[in-house]
């Protein structure tokens, strides 16, 4: 299989290691001396999360949740379920939800209101790319890496048709020619 056509490099691999590892610092200054649980979003977020919990020198606690659409609803909806949940008991912890991306809100929105129905102290999030632009409905997003537009982007966790997502950087991709 061939690399995709792609328009551009949106963001290269060093500008997301240096954008990661602010990230990291912040939050290691936020949560010293906290019990904190990670939860990152399946599939789009591991790679993110990988990385981003590497540049957190602090014992935390790591789970996964993967969310699904139900079939017959459209991706505006806000209409979703929980595919994988959590393991981790996080009643009383600080619970940190690593996204890759966030557009309209309505998916994290949820996300979030379920996990805070929990019990945990706290409930923050951190979203590699933003698009302001897009959002629905406000989402509290503590810490961000980048704004990003209306493009279809992969790499970096985010794919076309599932691949691709192994790409160490992020590529804008034409939707008609993906």
């Amino acid at each position: 299989m061939t690399k995709p056509t792609y328009q551009r490099v949106a963001f290269t691999e060093e500008q997301i290691k240096s954008r990661i590892a602010a990230l990291g610092a912040q939050i290691l200054q936020d949560y010293t001396d906290k019990e904190l649980v990670i939860v990152t979003v399946l599939k789009g977020s591991l790679y993110f999360c990988a990385d981003l919990t590497r540049a957190i020198e602090l014992p935390i606690q790591l789970d996964t949740i993967s969310i699904g659409v139900y079939p017959t609803a459209t991706s505006k909806t806000g209409v979703v379920r929980i595919t994988k949940d959590l393991d981790t008991d996080i009643t009383d912890k600080h619970v940190l939800i690593v996204e890759d991306i966030v557009r309209t809100g309505l998916t994290l929105g949820y996300l979030v209101q379920n996990l805070e129905s929990r019990g945990p102290k706290s409930v923050k999030v951190c979203a590699l790319f933003v698009n302001p632009a897009q959002q629905l409905i406000n989402v509290p997003l503590a810490y961000t890496g980048f704004e990003v537009t209306d493009a279809w982007l992969m790499g970096y966790g985010m794919d076309v048709s599932g691949k691709w997502r192994n790409l160490p950087y992020v590529v804008e991709v034409d939707r008609k020619k993906a």
